[in-house]
């Protein structure tokens, strides 16, 4: 009997062995005779047990992990191939307490599926929310994304329906779908692992976006740090093709579709959908003025829909399951469920998707299991290099696009970094302004030339200079006001939090006393 074995491909599987996992167990199998058939499937997104290898047995999959390629002839002496007992076994996959408190919608092939099997794809109820899509005219496709309350998972929280109908209405002989994959974000991954462990489900929402729109074509922009992921989308778009998905008739219906993947150099700006626009038109990756919106004048001045994986990859089931089943997860005016990323100094790093809803702390402490260090936790930055600094004085505070904004931050792309207590708060504020200061594209003042003047201004906080810091106060709401895009505008969230929240990191003289 055929023993189907799992070993992920995912990049972060792969950074810490995975193929030598792999090619271990194949060499093992073959030398003690045993008939194993080795699938190479996305993460599950526990990170700190990969690489995760997990066989089918009657009773379900069971996991190990983490394994490396050293570790492969004890799981056969235990007989993992029947899921035997070993110091790395975690019993039934998903009984493991990080995955079972989680609400899978988007992420809920990732990691179970053959990545590039079409066939597997349909088993998991793939395609059904493109079948649908194709039987309802393209108002009500419209409609029912609006009605669901899906709001662009990229930063931004616009709501996803209102975009669409505005270049649904827009008159033009062309139109285009761009999605957003240059994730850029320290601490997310979330785009990452959809393009590489379920990248048809990324292809069924941009087909699903095309028709109501009125699209023809469609572009993935990702970024050159991205190889496994580019490779697995270009080999599904080619799958799809081939299948009827994409092309002339998509699922043999009169609406054209096609798409292709094309990659950047990797600038941070280029996450900013005009930047990104310059890019695809392989200008310079520089930040257009609006209006006019993209929506209405985008890609080659074309009316287009501009949104980030996580959005796209959001829409099969909703188109599958309805707009109030999607709508019923969550609160306020946050629905659905958002793909958490939990990273930096933790015990459970990886990929938590859930209803909005839940505390920071429920998710920094009880999800994530705490400090890895062991010491406490000081600092936890949501929403990337450009999010606020949350003390745990803010731990309540409510996973909602609302409750982060009213508590000086934001959401964005649901990173959660945290470290310890021995991180030094001006360091980190300093590092804001230097990333920003090496990534503007230099169009507007307030980012071009603030940034720079930032770096200098927290240097002298440094040297003990306290009358420095309201000249940092009043160059950040500079920044905040006259940024032409959130490059500039959002580089004040982490400087300014951590200079509220943590005071005595900038008290350089009283430091020196002490």
């Amino acid at each position: 009997m055929t023993v189907t074995v799992f070993v992920p491909r995912d990049a972060a599987a792969l950074a810490v062995g995975a193929d030598k996992v792999a090619a271990a167990i194949a060499r093992e199998a073959s030398a003690r005779n045993l008939d194993v058939k080795i699938i190479r499937n996305g993460s599950r997104g526990m990170l700190w047990l990969e690489v995760l290898v997990e066989v089918r047995t009657p009773q379900g999959r069971v996991a190990y992990g983490p394994v490396k390629a050293s570790d492969v002839p004890s799981l056969f002496d235990a007989g993992f191939l029947t899921g035997g007992a070993h110091r790395l076994a975690h019993g039934l996959t998903s009984e493991i307490p990080f995955l079972k408190g989680q609400t899978r919608l988007t992420f809920a092939r990732c990691g179970v599926t053959d990545p590039l099997s079409l066939e597997d794809y349909r088993h998991y109820k793939g395609m059904r929310g493109l079948e649908a899509a194709v039987a309802m005219s393209p108002a009500d496709i419209v409609k029912q994304v609006t009605d669901s309350g899906l709001r662009g998972r990229g930063g931004a929280g616009f709501p996803t329906g209102i975009k669409w109908k505005t270049v649904a209405d827009a008159k033009a002989d062309q139109k285009y779908i761009v999605c957003n994959a240059d994730e850029g974000d320290s601490g997310t991954f979330a785009d990452r692992m959809i393009m590489e462990g379920d990248p048809f489900v990324l292809i069924e929402g941009m087909a699903i976006a095309a028709i109501a729109v009125g699209a023809a074509k469609g572009y993935i922009y990702t970024r050159s740090e991205y190889p496994h992921a580019i490779a697995v989308m270009q080999e599904a778009i080619e799958i799809a093709r081939r299948e009827g998905i994409l092309g002339a008739s998509v699922l043999g219906s009169p609406h054209a579709f096609d798409m292709e993947v094309r990659v950047g150099a990797g600038a941070y700006v280029c996450g900013e959908e005009t930047s990104l626009l310059n890019s695809l038109e392989g200008k310079r990756g520089i930040v257009r003025a609006k209006p006019p919106l993209p929506a209405l004048e985008g890609l080659f001045g074309k009316p287009t829909v501009v949104n980030n994986v996580m959005s796209l990859a959001s829409i099969p089931v909703i188109m599958d399951r309805g707009a109030q089943f999607y709508r019923d997860f969550g609160l306020g005016r946050s629905r659905g469920t958002i793909p958490i990323q939990l990273a930096g100094n933790l015990k459970h790093g990886g990929l938590y998707e859930t209803a909005f809803g839940l505390t920071l702390g429920e998710l920094v402490n009880d999800i994530g299991g705490g400090t890895i260090t062991g010491r406490p936790v000081k600092a936890v930055q949501v929403g990337g290099p450009l999010g606020a600094y949350f003390p745990q004085a803010l731990f309540d505070t409510i996973f909602d696009y609302e409750a982060f904004a009213a508590a000086g931050g934001l959401i964005g792309h649901a990173g959660i970094v945290v470290f310890d207590d021995t991180v030094d708060m001006l360091a980190q504020a300093r590092f804001a302004m230097e990333f920003c200061a090496i990534e503007s594209c230099g169009k507007c003042t307030p980012c071009r030339i603030g940034a720079v003047r930032g770096v200098e201004t927290v240097d002298r906080i440094a040297r003990g200079d306290a009358a420095a810091i309201p000249l940092l106060e009043s160059l950040c709401s500079t920044m905040k006001a006259g940024s032409l895009c959130a490059l500039g505008g959002f580089t004040p969230y982490p400087v300014m939090s951590a200079l509220t929240h943590f005071p005595q990191d900038f008290d350089r003289m009283k430091e020196a006393a002490e």
